[in-house]
């Protein structure tokens, strides 16, 4: 039987998160995924007169062929997807995963090999088209949350199909506010960061470039960071798994990062390249359906009460210079019930343990 929710799914990325027209050319990149999502946003593109171009991709497949990478055999498939890309006004990826951790096995250095030539097609990506990104739900992801199969689809489906657009007034105000801010600094358990926020642009994200949403992001003064950060939330990244990720600063630049027995892996991935070991992100989390971390960025992010200090590259939108193949984004929950914390912006206090205090973002607290 059909689930209508799909139907209502692909509207909104279409109508909304993309806001096709007529004649625009929408790129449809599905991985692994059901083939009714993917029905479902060829029709809609085709309702709104658009034209839509699909990939598919299994991650099996992509795990064997990043096991064997060669420079000049990434150097052509980056070649033909960035021509592809460079085609399109749109872009549509819906990403399942059977096993968060495929890739875990991949040889660091293919995995860096392959990233890099990767790279410049992310980057047309996000600066040259409108773009929207979703996972879609599975097992696998049920296990993550620790929730039956069905609970999580309509957990999934609950948080996806939020009014986002009914958020953008409070949103605005935080953008607002951040953007006349200068001096930041954060305080809860095991974190001590200041920073500089000044003159870098916030960007508003209500459901256009992801789906869940619920974010306003900037980026801190590329050398200005300096404390400590304790990130409370699990995170993965390069299919590897992270607990409880403690990183210091001098000058803007991680000089030590540790993550228990994953220390090794960690310091790998931030000797990338020089841009890794500087925040190429800073974003305030407020999407009051996802309480949670499931070890998925694109709901762990949005967390409500959170924060993400992304470690590499950092956005056009928000450019602080920072250059890297690397952008991940860990968080940090400021709830009472994970031990509270502070933000605040030129010396006042703007969010108590997750709660929003200025009257103007009261409606981020849900």
């Amino acid at each position: 039987m059909h689930d209508s929710r799909i139907d209502a799914l692909a509207r909104q990325l279409v109508r909304y998160s993309t806001y096709l027209k007529k004649g625009e050319k929408v790129l449809i990149d599905l991985h692994d995924v059901p083939d009714s999502i993917g029905l479902a946003l060829i029709r809609e593109a085709r309702a709104k007169g658009a034209l839509p171009f699909l990939r598919v991709h299994q991650a099996r497949l992509t795990r064997e062929m990043m096991k064997g990478a060669e420079d000049g055999q990434y150097s052509i498939m980056s070649k033909h997807l960035l021509a592809e890309m460079k085609d399109m006004d749109a872009y549509i990826a819906v990403r399942g995963s059977h096993n968060i951790t495929e890739t875990s096995d991949v040889p660091a250095d293919k995995m860096r090999l392959a990233m890099k030539h990767l790279r410049p097609v992310l980057d047309y990506r996000v600066k040259k088209t409108k773009w929207c990104v979703l996972r879609w739900p599975s097992s696998a992801m049920a296990q993550q949350a620790g929730m039956s199969t069905e609970a999580f689809e309509d957990f999934y489906f609950d948080v996806c199909l939020l009014d986002y657009k009914a958020l953008v007034p409070a949103m605005n105000a935080l953008k607002k506010l951040m953007d006349k801010t200068d001096r930041v600094e954060i305080t809860g358990p095991g974190t001590h960061l200041k920073f500089s926020i000044k003159d870098i642009p916030s960007v508003v994200c209500g459901g256009n470039y992801n789906i869940p949403d619920g974010e306003v992001f900037t980026a801190p003064v590329r050398d200005s960071v300096e404390g400590h950060i304790s990130y409370n939330a699990p995170t993965i990244y390069q299919g590897i798994g992270f607990d409880g990720i403690r990183l210091e600063f001098e000058k803007g630049k991680i000089v030590k990062a540790e993550a228990g027995a994953k220390t090794k892996a960690l310091n790998r991935i931030l000797d990338s390249d020089e841009g890794a070991r500087y925040i190429g992100e800073f974003a305030l989390g407020f999407n009051t359906r996802i309480r949670e971390p499931m070890r998925d960025i694109l709901f762990d992010e949005k967390i409500a009460g959170s924060f993400h200090f992304t470690p590499g590259e950092s956005y056009e939108d928000a450019n602080n210079g920072n250059r890297s193949q690397v952008h991940w984004d860990m968080v940090n929950i400021q709830r009472k019930d994970y031990g509270g914390g502070e933000i605040i912006f030129n010396g006042k206090l703007i969010r108590k343990d997750g709660v929003f205090l200025p009257k103007a973002l009261e409606k981020l607290n849900g």
